[in-house]
């Protein structure tokens, strides 16, 4: 299996729109919990090592440029 990165949703703004509405009204660290446990559920749910590593990767990539860009957009 193969990570995909395309949307797979018919209405991904709907998506987006149930993980925001499901961390209303949460601590920060309700809202860390309920991160965690959703990505072990879906991580679960793909049950393919690879694509899980795959996505770790490109999930820290994305991270490490958005920090890069909040540090250029300081200076």
């Amino acid at each position: 299996m193969t990570l995909s990165t395309e949307s797979n949703f018919t209405k991904p703004d709907d998506a987006f729109r149930a993980v925001v509405e499901a961390h209303r009204g949460l601590s920060d660290a309700q809202s860390a919990d309920l991160d965690a446990a959703l990505v072990l559920i879906l991580a679960n749910h793909i049950g393919d090592i690879g694509v899980l590593r795959e996505a770790i990767e490109l999930a820290k990539r994305r991270m490490a440029t958005a920090d890069q860009q909040a540090q250029q957009q300081q200076q």
